[in-house]
This record gives structure tokens, sequence and C-alpha cells, in this order.
């Protein structure tokens, strides 16, 4: 399924569907194709759109995940979006956690997948051998329980990125920030209802991660998925489908 990238006032984005809104924010090295099973599936009763998060173009000095969630901000109020539901993988979930905390009166409901905030075992602090392309596909393929979902055109685009000093210095900029912005002691306030929808087999932000989100936040409920890791909605799409489905259900607006 081909989905159309619009690019209109800074803003670049997939927007499919019609009716409730889905806000999906996707992670690090996320590209739009991780998502395309959830867009394939609720396009057809919500209205699924996608914000491309300049994790690559914001300036130097202020890459980060609070300079991220400002950007989420100012593409919600040009969009005149309200009471949608947020989903967010990895770094992008990290961004919804401040983005819900700074402005609780947009969002209805949250969903975590495989999200830092709290803890997550980085993709590389310095990326000591990232000429190496072996290095980088099994540094991709540890991001999956099924080391087969590492694509080649997915390692391909891992390699080009970390080979590019420019992204990679916002990279590692993006990464300190994240350590530093340790949600623990605010995730109390975020009273929405949360779905953590966590694979069993994630080696990135493993399952003790969630269980202290499970912990932390006041409304959540916390979902796993077997034979799965740090991106369920790719490697266990029917399931991480099935999983929304029943939060979206019950938490209609």
């Amino acid at each position: 399924m081909d989905f159309v990238l619009k690019d209109e006032n800074g803003f670049s984005y997939i927007d499919e569907g019609e009716g409730e809104v889905l806000l999906l924010l996707h992670g690090l090295m996320g590209a739009l194709s991780n998502w395309e099973k959830v867009i394939e599936e609720y396009s057809k009763e919500y209205r699924v759109i996608i914000p491309i998060l300049p994790i690559y173009d914001l300036p130097l000095l202020t890459t980060g995940v609070k300079s991220l969630s400002k950007y989420v901000h100012k593409f919600v109020t040009y969009k005149k979006l309200q009471g949608f539901t947020l989903i967010g993988n990895s770094l992008g979930g990290h961004v919804a956690l401040i983005y819900c905390l700074s402005h609780p009166e947009f969002v209805s409901s949250l969903v975590l997948t495989g999200s830092s905030g709290l803890y997550e075992n980085a993709f590389g602090g310095s990326f000591p051998r990232r000429e190496s392309y072996d290095f980088v596909k099994e540094k991709v393929q540890f991001t999956f329980y099924d080391p087969e979902i590492a694509t080649k055109e997915l390692v391909d685009d891992v390699f080009a990125t970390v080979n590019d000093r420019n992204r990679v210095i916002r990279i590692l900029a993006m990464a300190k920030s994240a350590i530093r912005h340790n949600m623990s002691k605010d995730l109390y306030k975020i009273k929405i209802p949360v779905s953590l929808i966590w694979g069993k087999n994630d080696k990135i932000t493993p399952p003790e991660v969630a269980n202290e989100f499970k912990r932390l936040l006041p409304n959540a409920e916390l979902h796993w998925i077997d034979h799965c890791g740090h991106a369920p909605m790719m490697e266990q799409p029917d399931e991480f489908n099935r999983i929304l489905k029943g939060f979206l259900e019950k938490n209609k607006v």
C-alpha cells in the first residue's frame, strides 16, 4: 500500500483515513514503513497521522526530546487536532510522554511500545565501527527477535544514516538528551489511560522497563507479545493491532 507523504508549511507527514485521530510518533531509526500495517488496518476507521520528526534537522544545540515535543505541538496546532490518541515507539514514546505532560488537554489516551524514557540499551555510544556494514547489520538485527525482519533495505538505510557525520552527531545528541530526561519522577502526573504493548524479547527496552512504566503510570495496562523485540508493530503487527483495537474501543472518546 502506498501512502502519500504530504509536505506543507515546513511539515512532512502522512494523513490517511477519517474519524478519531491516531497520532503516531516514530523512533530514532524509525522509518514510516515501521507503521505500515497499523496505517493499513486503522485508516479504515480512524484518521491516522504520522509527522516526520525532524531528528536530523534541528540545530545541534537544541537537538533533544523536548525540542521534538515542541515540534509535535506546532504540528498539532497547525492541523487543529484535539482529543487524539498518541502512539509512540522507542524515542517516539519518550517524546509522547513529554508531550502528555506539557499538553495534557490535547491527548485522550496514550500507547507506548518499546518506549524510552526510563532506560534503554542504546544503539551504541559512539559507533566505533560505523564503517563496518556487518557491525551495523548486527545492531539492526539486535532490535528484533527474528533477525530476518532486519531486511537489507532496513540495514542499508541505517548504514547510510550512521555514516553521515551530520546525522551521527544528532543521533548521539538525541541519545544523550533521552538519558538526561528520565521520566520516572513525572509519570504519576499522566492520568489518561495508557496501553503498554511490549515485546517479551525486547533487548533495547527490556521487559523490566515495561513493568516499571506499569508501576509508575496511574492508569496503565500492560500487554506482552511473545517472540517479539523492540518494534512490535513491525515484528508482530497482527497481535499489536489486536491489542491496540481492544484498547481504542474501550477508550472511545
